[in-house]
């Protein structure tokens, strides 16, 4: 079976061809961070025009690399939400007609579920059940994953997501969008040149119980640190680099002492993180410094694979179309879509299995 995946959920336009026996043959991606730079973070509106004028070229050039045409085509996966939902519309729309025209199964797929399950594109995935940090610009959460569709969030952010506070703290130190690449070069700037940092932020919600997150007093304290330096004199490259340290630092933390804590509730011994800020290097070594103290292991995606892309969907996509599952409702996209409503993939398979 071989599955095109399209991704169109926000700011970034991918596609990807996904083969059941040679796994991942092809994908594209284009960004538009340049675009959105300008404005300090994405605007909907040019975000769903630039997936018009973007997605069917794509679709045209991995074809044309894999030397294949839309007739190979076997199944369709689409990300359906959550996301803006201009955006959605544009993959949603094209993958209907593409598999309208071709007469091929269609499935609308979960964006988060495409990141939980990015890693599995890796030489090495990781095996299930298994604890799933997804952080990235709109979610922040701790999953149990036990199979694919079996999902039990342990904790979410009761605000900002942790890729929003490393945006929006970047906007503060007067640094260009996306502000979680940008925050993480002046840290380590920080660390090299300047021996690290005088400033101490808090670890929001680590003393209280519960595996819930919130980013926003950590905003808020970044914000007043700013100003207090503002008050007295001009902030320096020095001062951006250590607040950036400073927040990079807390954010970081808040997630290992969360991680640690649902090791410890479930017992079980794989972290996987996914979503955008799992790129981060800092997060990945302070998290492979916390599993190695509980024998556990952690698994993450290529850098290329933690942002938005259509590799995750055509993957997520076989992962059900294979199981019997398929879009028979036509076209429909989910702006807010809870994980934890997804079919599990076992039910689907026995469901198969008995009918």
């Amino acid at each position: 079976m071989l599955v095109l995946g399209i991704e169109t959920s926000c700011d970034e336009t991918g596609v990807a061809l996904y083969h059941s026996e040679k796994g991942l043959i092809a994908d594209e991606l284009y960004s538009q961070v340049d675009m959105h730079a300008d404005y300090g973070g994405v605007v909907p509106e040019l975000a769903s025009r630039d997936h018009v004028r973007k997605t069917i070229p794509l679709i045209e050039k991995i074809l044309a690399n894999a030397k294949l045409a839309t007739s190979d085509i076997d199944a369709i996966a689409y990300t359906a939400g959550p996301g803006l939902v201009g955006a959605l519309m544009v993959g949603a729309a094209i993958a209907n007609a593409l598999a309208l025209a071709l007469e091929i199964p269609i499935i609308g797929i979960h964006h988060m579920e495409g990141h939980l399950l990015a890693p599995m594109l890796e030489s090495e995935p990781p095996a299930f059940p298994f604890i799933g940090l997804l952080v990235s610009g709109g979610h922040t959460q701790l999953v149990s994953v036990e199979a694919i569709g079996e999902y039990e969030i342990l904790g979410e952010s009761v605000d900002d997501a942790a890729g929003e506070a490393f945006d929006k703290a970047a906007k503060m130190l007067g640094l260009d969008y996306p502000g979680g690449p940008r925050i993480a070069k002046l840290a380590e700037q920080a660390r090299l040149d300047y021996g690290g940092t005088p400033y101490r932020f808090p670890r929001p919600m680590t003393d209280r119980p519960g595996l819930n997150f919130s980013f926003s007093g950590l905003k808020t304290f970044t914000l007043n640190t700013i100003q207090s330096i503002k008050e007295t004199r001009e902030l320096t490259d020095r001062d951006r680099a250590q607040i950036a340290l400073a927040f990079e630092e807390a954010a970081v933390d808040t997630l290992r002492i969360k991680c640690r804590r649902a090791l410890e509730l479930t017992g079980m011994k794989t972290i996987v993180i996914a979503g955008g800020v799992s790129a981060n290097l800092h997060l990945r070594q302070v998290l492979e410094k916390m599993v190695s103290k509980y024998d556990a292991k952690l698994f993450y995606a290529r850098p290329e694979f933690c942002t938005d892309n259509g590799a995750m969907i055509a993957y997520a996509g076989y992962q059900r179309l294979n199981a019997g599952q398929s879009s028979k409702d036509g076209f429909k996209v989910t702006p807010r879509w809870p994980m934890d409503t997804l079919e599990p993939l076992n039910n689907l398979c026995e469901s198969n299995e008995t009918g």
